[in-house]
């Protein structure tokens, strides 16, 4: 697919960026909510409330639970495209694999060559149909 080799090619700026910002979230909003469960728990306790701290305890359970789910989403996306696009042996797709690079590691050197290539300004051809000026 030349449209698609073409769009990864030239948005590899936007796909890195994407991917930072997914990078970011999958670290900060576990940590989130593990810091927000352990106030939870911590509030539950000083206040000596057995209601309160089992109530606390299932909320924080809950919160780790869903920290690693978040924290694994990218990795369980990656793989469920890495199976899709093992189903097509052409290399029809190798476009996408710059897209897939900036989205899973933006600051691998693969996403890096192609967002510096999009940040160059075109050269153009040279033209030897032109006369030389004297």
């Amino acid at each position: 697919m030349l449209l698609a080799k073409n769009f990864c090619e030239t948005s590899a700026g936007l796909w890195q960026l994407v991917g930072k910002v997914l990078l970011v979230f999958k670290i900060v909003i576990p940590l989130l909510l593990i810091i927000f469960g352990m106030i939870d728990l911590g509030k539950a306790v000083v206040a000596s409330d057995e209601k309160a701290i089992k109530n606390a305890t299932n909320s924080i359970i809950k919160r780790l639970i869903a920290a690693v789910v978040i924290f694994f989403i990218p990795t369980m996306v990656a793989a469920v495209f890495s199976l899709i696009s093992n189903f097509n042996k052409e290399k029809e797709n190798e476009g996408y694999s710059i897209c897939s690079a900036c989205i899973n590691r933006p600051n691998g050197s693969t996403c890096k060559t192609w967002a510096d290539a999009e940040d160059e300004p075109a050269t153009p051809a040279p033209d030897d149909q032109q006369a030389p000026t004297p």
